[in-house]
């Protein structure tokens, strides 16, 4: 996936918003809360694309090639898996687990934060 793929989908899901922050990354947020972030490997040619899961999702994709428990996340407990290449996880699954992210960070939004978005209460 391609930094620019990568904007365009998080950019569709509602009410989002988007910020570089954190060295060049590219940060995705819904209600002030992330729930994806895009940044380089050290080389600077691959693009990571960290986010948000399930407990099941995490624990089937923690040891999967090319994704592993996203860096300072995933070490303070939180179920965060940084997919590094496509190995496991191609483009149209990546995008159900950023579709999927999405939704488990509106989840935890208020009612009211949910409703001032427009988005339905789940």
């Amino acid at each position: 996936m391609k930094l620019d793929d990568y904007n365009g989908f998080c950019a569709s899901l509602p009410a989002t918003t988007h910020v570089v922050q954190w060295g060049g990354a590219h940060v995705w947020k819904v209600g002030g809360k992330v729930f994806a972030i895009g940044g380089w490997n050290d080389g600077g040619q691959q693009l990571f694309v960290t986010f948000k899961c399930s407990e099941m999702a995490y624990d089937v994709l923690k040891d999967q090639p090319g994704c592993r428990p996203a860096p300072y996340l995933a070490s303070r407990g939180m179920k965060w898996i940084q997919r590094q290449t496509s190995q496991s996880v191609d483009d149209a699954a990546l995008e159900d687990y950023l579709r999927e992210s999405h939704r488990l960070v509106v989840l935890k939004l208020t009612r009211q934060a949910r409703k001032e978005l427009g988005l339905a209460a789940s």
